[in-house]
């Protein structure tokens, strides 16, 4: 490895020499929406990126080109397994090679300051300890299948209000033991190939232009060698990026890199010293992801095929959390009649919105996973009982359609059967369309009606459209976007419109969208949406029809949901509250049946009013592809329900002692500190409905012993924990041992190391747990330097944070009991 290092880098500085003050500025700069340029002259081929972080988009953002789905990186966390994480990054990298892809661009490693993130589905924890082990694991799993990860967004990206402009004003305290954290994990263990600057200012300094935490701390103290690159269009001022030690602008063509960087350094404003080591980092990646000639690549041997279905349930059905288990009404076993109520048991949100949205080749629905595998004696009974939707889906059920792409003078460009009625191109067009090439998109075709009466369609995109049903014309009108061009982009506005329609009859549906272009920024773009809906059934008649099926069944299976609109990238959450009447729903099923049990399908925390009322809360996340195959494993006692929260879940919104992610006067002030999640939470007087850590699964455990032995040589670690645990239920069952520390002059306890074991009924099973040295240490805002306060420290090991079931009290001179 080490010759092959040198031979890579050999050829990386013979590339580099070959290149002229302009050929490497223009290699620092996006080529277009996800691809730097090739220069043949040299043996370099375009090195392509790709969002992430639960699948691979690649350059196309479209169903035609479907990626494999897995769960959120909440759920992932939530099994606290980085060997697990591993395997989704390998196969992720796997999807990656598949489709061209050389840079994937996760994961997230942001951490969950205030439960009204919006993005924090996308994040995996409170806490910087898992969110540094498990994404650790996942770039480790990524990079062994010889394609970069790109751990983001550095740093202090913990909220989407204003995100382009917010300044985060941090203690450097906090900063360092909480938000730099998972970053220096990972760049400490996984050794990343490349990493995301973040939207946002860090103390006055917008990220992209931050020297001291990029030239300073990333590279000069962490030892950081890969590429950084921005955000989309972070990077805003030439100079400040390059000398702040930014490597790569995206998007291109148009770009604070490229050409206005060969300027500045002719101007004398850059130093062309900066952009050699910048070239030099770009073609380091290049290098490593065998785009390359000459250069060996970092993975040579790939690892062994991964089955992505098998590995998207395996990753749902573990991250899944049994938060309450009343009179063990789970697992269902043998049932008469099972009633399933929710809009989302049909249609279910497997994934969140925004850059983390790709398009599944199937999503498995809970009604399905259920059917699946219930016998001939169950009957399944399944009631909508609420639609918490605010916006109306897109066409599907009845519709005939396709698209259709015309240049200038009515010229077919290409033509494609649709699905789905949403048209959603980022990047790139497809067949090979150019920007600018590009004039109009028409969807067309039939739709059968099955209900007569009022029909609502709805135009959901931005621009001017035409919409013909039969002979009318019912919209011919350009739709306007509001406030944040990004955010209208991803949340385009809605215009419905009412249609009488016969049942039975077929009818005419013509959509015309003429594409738009932002002169300013030429990219590929295209994301609007024919929606349909039936006609209007009372709402009251749908909780009815679901508390009379409820009432007639042995158990009730309630599954409520976030939607995209309260819960997704660009925005912040307003409330925790469900939308719609689903928390009515859930009261008015327990009522009508105390056998009930919900099902959340979330990303991140919701209220649940009802907790007390209902006899099981399962908690999915969102739970990717496979998700209601997992689920129905879970309800029927097929697998248990091993996963435990990677953040707490207040009672109430107002409980949470930090909620605000509204800037004032541009500045968001983290006046916290250190006291976020479950820090923060043992501070606070009131308790949340759940700690950190909680999860029940389907057996019992004893924690019989812990043993500590110190080891003052190691670098890294105090010495190693030993933990002997036994299960004592009648199934096999897997836990997570959780060890927290604390010490006298700092109370409250923090995550120190954690580990997944399994057992057989009966059985013991003993794990020894190195301690980090990082556990006991305190940043010194005075020296900037790590320290120990004390030598005397607690080491609290249990099922979560508050549910401790062994102390030991140990001296780094020795442990005494």
């Amino acid at each position: 490895m080490a010759n092959h290092r040198a031979d890579r880098e050999a050829v990386v500085e013979k590339a580099l020499a070959a290149l002229d003050l302009d050929a490497r500025c223009r290699l620092l700069a996006g080529q277009d929406m996800w691809s730097l340029p090739a220069v043949p002259e040299i043996g370099l081929a375009s090195v392509v990126m790709s969002d992430g972080p639960i699948g691979v988009r690649g350059v196309h953002w479209s169903p035609e080109d479907p990626s494999i789905a897995l769960p959120s990186p909440t759920a992932l966390a939530a099994t606290w397994d980085p060997p697990l994480a591993r395997r989704a990054g390998q196969l992720l990298a796997q999807e990656a090679r598949r489709k061209g892809v050389h840079v994937l661009l996760a994961p997230t490693l942001n951490l969950h300051r205030s439960p009204l993130g919006g993005r924090h589905f996308e994040c995996y924890s409170e806490d910087p300890l898992l969110t540094g082990a498990i994404g650790a694991a996942y770039v480790t799993g990524v990079q062994e299948g010889g394609v970069a990860a790109t751990p983001k967004h550095f740093v202090a990206n913990d909220s989407e209000t204003d995100r382009f402009t917010v300044d985060v004003r941090v203690s450097q305290r906090a900063l360092h033991e909480l938000y730099l954290a998972p970053f220096r994990t990972v760049v400490e263990q996984a050794e990343p190939w490349a990493l995301m600057a973040a939207y946002n200012s860090v103390n006055g300094v917008t990220m992209t232009e931050h020297n001291a935490l990029q030239n300073e701390i990333l590279r000069a103290r962490w030892g950081f060698d890969g590429a950084i690159v921005s955000d989309w269009t972070a990077a805003r001022n030439t100079v400040g990026a390059a000398v702040g030690g930014l490597d790569i602008a995206m998007p291109g063509p148009q770009s604070v890199f490229g050409r206005a960087l060969a300027e500045a350094v002719r101007a004398g404003h850059v130093p062309a010293e900066t952009v050699e080591r910048m070239t030099r980092h770009v073609l380091r990646l290049a290098a490593r992801v065998g785009a390359l000639a000459g250069a060996p690549p970092e993975v040579v041997t790939l690892p062994t095929t991964i089955n992505g279905d098998a590995l998207a349930h395996e990753i749902a059905q573990r991250s899944i959390v049994l938060l309450r288990n009343e009179n063990d009404v789970l697992p269902l076993g043998k049932i008469g009649r099972i009633a399933l109520i929710g809009q989302t048991a049909d249609q279910p949100r497997a994934l969140g919105g925004g850059s983390a949205q790709v398009f599944p080749p199937h999503t498995v629905a809970p009604l399905d996973g259920l059917r699946a595998v219930l016998d001939a004696d169950t009957e399944l009974v399944y009631a909508v009982g609420a639609d918490p939707r605010v916006k109306i889906p897109a066409a599907k059920e009845g519709f005939q359609l396709r698209v259709q792409l015309y240049g200038s003078g009515d010229r077919l460009l290409g033509e494609h059967p649709l699905p789905e009625a949403a048209i959603e191109w980022i990047g790139e067009f497809p067949d090979g369309i150019a920007v600018g090439e590009l004039h109009r998109v028409v969807v067309s075709g039939t739709f059968t009606p099955r209900a007569t009466g009022t029909h609502t369609f709805a135009i959901t995109g931005i621009g001017p459209f035409r919409l013909t049903v039969g002979d009318a014309i019912c919209f011919d009108d350009r739709i306007v976007p509001q406030g944040d061009p990004l955010a209208a982009f991803l949340r385009p506005p809605e215009m419905p419109i009412d249609i009488e329609l016969t049942a039975g009859q077929p009818v005419s549906v013509n959509l015309t969208h003429t594409v738009t272009t932002m002169p300013d920024v030429p990219i590929a773009f295209a994301k609007f949406s024919l929606g349909h809906q039936d006609p209007n059934i009372d709402p009251e008649a749908l909780i009815e029809e679901a508390v009379a099926a409820a009432a007639a069944a042995d158990v009730a299976v309630v599954i409520v949901a976030t939607t995209p609109e309260v819960e997704s990238e660009s925005f912040d959450r307003a409330s925790l509250l469900l939308p719609g009447r689903q928390d009515e729903l859930v009261a008015r099923v327990a009522a009508a049946n105390p056998r009930t049990v919900v099902v959340v399908n979330s990303g991140s925390p919701v209220q649940m009013p009802w907790a007390e009322d209902v006899a099981a809360i399962l908690l999915t996340w969102f739970p990717g592809q496979e998700g209601g195959a997992a689920l129905a494993d879970v309800l029927m006692g097929r697998a248990e329900p091993s996963g435990r929260l990677p953040t707490t879940w207040p009672a109430d919104q107002d409980d949470a002692p930090v909620l605000n992610v509204t800037p004032t006067d541009g500045a968001l002030s983290y006046a916290e500190d250190i006291y976020i999640g479950y820090r923060a939470w043992q501070q606070h007087s009131t308790a949340p409905a759940y700690w950190f850590g909680h999860g029940i699964g389907y057996t019992t455990w004893e924690y019989e012993t812990a043993t500590f032995a110190p080891d003052p040589e190691a670098a890294g670690a105090l010495g190693t924990l030993t933990v002997r645990v036994r299960n004592t239920g009648d199934r096999p069952g897997r836990e997570t041992i959780q060890t927290y520390i604390a010490h006298s002059s700092r109370p409250d306890r923090r995550l120190a190391a954690f580990a997944v074991v399994q057992a057989e009924p009966g059985e013991t099973a003993e794990v020894a747990i190195p301690i980090p040295r990082r556990a006991a240490e305190s940043w010194d805002e005075t020296t900037e330097t790590w320290v120990q306060p004390t030598t005397a420290y607690d080491l609290l090991t249990g099922r979560s944070v508050a549910d401790i079931r062994l102390a030991i009290a140990i001296d780094l001179e020795g442990p005494h009991a």
